[in-house]
C-alpha cells in the first residue's frame, strides 16, 4: 500500500498529575527529517520521541510538538529553605540578646529575609512523564499514519490510471513506427520516379536508403525499456514497502526513453503522442513527489 508523506495526528495521555498532549505534522521531504519541540523540563525525552517517529515514518519532514497541561506545570514556584530559615531565626535571637530587646520577629519577617524562600522549577517525574508521552505520541502517530494511508490510496488510484494512459500511448507509438518507414519508402520512391522522369529506379539503392532511415528511426529498444519501467512501477504500486524514491527514479528513466523516441520521430502522429506522453509523465512525477 502506498503512503503519502503528508499528514497530521494528535494524541493525549495522562499519568498521575502528568497530562501530555502531542501534535504531529508531516510534509514532503526527500529524506526523513524529524524536528521535536519539547518543554524544557522534558528535553531528556527527545530520544524517545525520535525513536518512535523513525519506527513509523520512512520519509518526510515530521514536526512533533509536545505540551504539558497548564494544571501540571506553572513555571517556577516558591520553595522554602528550612535550614536557612532556622539560621536566620537563631541570628535574630542573637541580635535581640545583644541589644537586650524582645525577640518577636513574625513569620512574614523571617520569610522575607534573603535565601529563606526562593523560586525554583518544580521537580518533574521523568518516568511518569515518559509513560504519558509514549502513549500520547503513539496515538498521534497512529492518526498520522492513518491519514497518510488514506491519501496513499488516492495516490495509488491516480497513478494506476495515468500508468494505463502511458502504456496505451507507448503502444500506439510502437505500432506507428513501422508505418513511418513504409510511408518514407513510398515518398522516396515517388520522389525518385519524378526526378528520373520514367527511368528505372535503382531498387538496391532504394532499399539501402530505406534501411538507413529505418535504423535512424527505430524505437523498438526504447519501447521495450519503457514497458519494462512501467511494469516495475506497477510492482512498486502493488508492493507494501515504501518506494517513493525508486518510483521517482523510474519516472526519470521513462522520461529519458520518451525523449529519445521523440528525437527519432519523423511522424506528426508520433510527435503528437510524444507530447501527450511527456505531459502524463510530468503529472506522474508530481504525484510521486508525495509518495513515502
Amino acid at each position: 500500500m502506498l503512503k503519502s508523506m503528508t499528514g497530521f495526528g494528535t494524541g493525549l495521555a495522562r499519568a498521575g498529575d502528568e497530562e501530555i498532549s502531542v501534535e504531529v505534522r508531516a510534509v514532503n521531504h526527500k529524506h526523513l527529517e524529524v524536528k521535536v519541540r519539547l518543554p524544557r523540563e522534558l528535553s531528556a525525552l527527545e530520544p524517545t520521541v525520535l525513536k518512535a517517529v523513525r519506527a513509523r515514518c520512512v520519509r518526510g519532514a515530521v514536526d512533533v510538538a509536545v505540551r504539558r497541561s497548564a494544571g501540571t506545570v506553572g513555571g517556577a514556584v516558591p520553595t522554602v529553605d528550612p535550614a536557612m530559615a532556622r539560621a536566620w531565626r537563631e541570628a535574630l535571637k542573637g541580635v535581640a540578646r545583644a541589644v537586650d530587646m524582645a525577640d518577636t520577629p513574625t513569620t512574614a519577617q523571617v520569610a522575607a529575609l534573603p535565601g529563606v524562600i526562593r523560586m525554583e522549577e518544580p521537580v518533574t517525574d521523568l518516568a511518569l512523564a515518559e509513560g504519558a508521552l509514549e502513549r500520547a505520541l503513539s496515538e498521534a502517530l497512529q492518526a498520522l499514519v492513518g491519514m497518510r494511508e488514506r491519501e496513499g490510496r488516492a495516490l495509488e488510484a491516480d497513478l494506476s490510471t495515468r500508468l494505463g494512459r502511458v502504456s496505451t500511448l507507448a503502444g500506439e507509438v510502437a505500432a506507428l513506427a513501422p508505418r513511418t518507414v513504409e510511408a518514407y519508402r513510398a515518398r522516396l520512391q515517388e520522389k525518385l520516379t519524378e526526378l528520373l522522369r520514367g527511368a528505372p529506379v535503382d531498387e538496391a539503392r532504394l532499399v539501402q536508403e530505406v534501411a538507413l532511415f529505418a535504423e535512424r528511426t527505430d524505437v523498438a529498444e526504447e519501447a521495450t525499456r519503457l514497458q519494462a519501467h512501467l511494469e516495475a512501477f506497477r510492482g512498486f504500486l502493488a508492493g507494501g514497502e515504501p518506494a517513493g524514491r525508486r518510483m521517482d527514479f523510474l519516472v526519470q528513466e521513462m522520461h529519458r526513453e520518451v525523449n529519445t523516441t521523440g528525437s527519432k520521430s519523423q511522424s506528426t502522429e508520433i510527435s503528437t503522442r510524444i507530447v501527450e506522453l511527456k505531459a502524463e509523465l510530468e503529472r506522474i512525477r508530481e504525484q510521486v513527489q508525495n509518495v513515502e
